[in-house]
């Protein structure tokens, strides 16, 4: 008995050991991808911790790798449309050339004025050097801000074409000194509606790269790359001023050719960025490819259909719309009832003249208002060039035709990515009923 009791003493003294809860266990798992050993664990407080173990990566692949990460939003290239390398590329080299240019406009300018700065004076003064003038060319610009919501592109090349025009100014002031105050005044005014111009139209491109709802990881990159190429580029600049353009027929050459690269370069920027908001030239376009071969073209597609320069001439093969004249003085007062008896439930109004379609939208239009309009323009300028019918008739079948192909064509406008809630026509006049 008394060895049986020892026994249940020991027991009652072993210690008890706590079982452990399973949420308590850390989970971790390794994952291996392109040569790269990662080892992830949740912590204690639910966080997930990644480690690198093992990098077998060749340094060239790292750094190249670490590059896009730094200036490349997260998950390129899945993360953003189509066409943002491209604008990259060009949106570099745009600024290298501009920032270059900029060092040696600034040079000119204090040479002008009478002084002999050296090279890196004229980048410090490059950043304080501004006036009044600047600040008139950026209040007049702000009231276009419609205009630039249409044409984002034409209105971002216009941008640094006008930048060129100030810089050119302020390159040629020595040779003309007792104009200094003119040649930097109207520099910095053309400088100053560029500043607006550039600043109102980088919103709705960098929105046409976003894919997940990364449009600020795209901004925050697209600035990055920015930062550095104008980096580079007044250190191109300040060695440029030194060497080459340490005379005044350097600077004028070097400097028209900085010019040509900084418009090239922007150009080509902006035919590969793919916009999918409707304005008249691309509803145009998407129409005339329609009637054409039946398929409507993605953004991606259209950019490099897009005219850059002159957006708002008209298509031929799209009924030669134009939009934004004022009812009064697209449609003939006789007109106005007739034209609404056809088009009873529409938002838009068509009067066909000489040599175009004027069409006039009601305040409150769609884009898919502007595109069944357009279609029924499209459409009477085909039926007019075939046949000999009054322009009443030909309006009539016009429309019915519309009606019978609008819900595929729409389908197809929208499967592509199209956004049709708005139609962007910029300061175009409208009606109300």
């Amino acid at each position: 008995m008394q060895f049986l009791e020892k026994v249940k003493l020991i027991k009652k003294e072993e210690p008890v050991m706590a079982k452990k809860n399973p949420e308590d266990i850390p989970v971790c798992w390794f994952e291996n991808s392109d040569s790269v050993s990662h080892r992830f664990h949740f912590e204690p407080d639910g966080h997930l911790s990644m480690k690198v173990v093992d990098d077998a990566r060749p340094v060239p692949q790292k750094m190249v790798e670490s590059f896009l990460n730094k200036f490349f939003p997260s998950g390129y290239p899945y993360s953003v449309n189509e066409g943002y390398l491209r604008y990259t590329q060009f949106r570099a080299l745009q600024h290298l050339s501009s920032a270059a240019l900029s060092v040696l406009s600034t040079q000119s300018l204090l040479f002008a004025a009478g002084l002999r700065p050296t090279p890196a004076q004229a980048t410090v003064v490059r950043w304080i050097l501004k006036d009044g003038m600047q600040h008139v060319g950026k209040l007049i610009c702000s009231n276009l801000g419609a205009r630039m919501d249409s044409e984002p592109k034409r209105w971002r090349v216009l941008a640094d074409v006008l930048y060129d025009i100030g810089t050119g100014l302020e390159l040629v002031s020595p040779l003309c000194p007792h104009l200094f105050l003119e040649m930097a005044g109207l520099g910095n005014f053309a400088k100053g509606m560029a500043t607006v111009a550039a600043r109102a139209t980088r919103l709705p491109i960098y929105s046409s790269f976003a894919k997940e709802g990364n449009l600020s990881d795209i901004f925050a990159k697209g600035e990055a790359i920015s930062t550095l190429f104008n980096v580079a580029g007044i250190g191109i600049g300040i060695q440029l001023s030194s060497t080459i353009c340490s005379s005044m027929e350097g600077k004028l050459v070097v400097g028209s050719i900085l010019s040509v690269v900084h418009v090239y370069s922007v150009v080509e920027q902006m035919r590969g960025v793919p916009i999918n908001t409707l304005n008249p030239q691309r509803t145009a376009l998407i129409v005339a490819n329609f009637l054409k071969t039946g398929k409507v073209p993605s953004p991606a597609d259209l950019r490099f259909q897009e005219n850059l320069l002159f957006p708002e001439r008209p298509i031929q093969e799209a009924g030669n719309v134009k939009v934004g004249r004022a009812l009064h003085k697209a449609v003939k007062p006789s007109e106005v009832q007739k034209l609404k008896e056809v088009f009873v439930e529409e938002k838009f109004l068509l009067s066909h003249g000489k040599s175009c379609t004027d069409m006039v939208l009601e305040h409150d239009a769609t884009g898919e208002d502007a595109l069944r309009g357009w279609l029924v323009a499209a459409y009477a300028k085909s039926m007019k060039n075939m046949y000999n019918d009054p322009d009443d008739m030909i309006l009539q079948d016009a429309y019915d035709r519309m009606n019978d192909v609008f819900s595929p064509f729409l389908s197809q406008v929208q499967a592509k990515g199209w956004y049709t809630d708005r139609f962007l026509d910029g300061t175009g006049t409208r009606f109300a009923r």
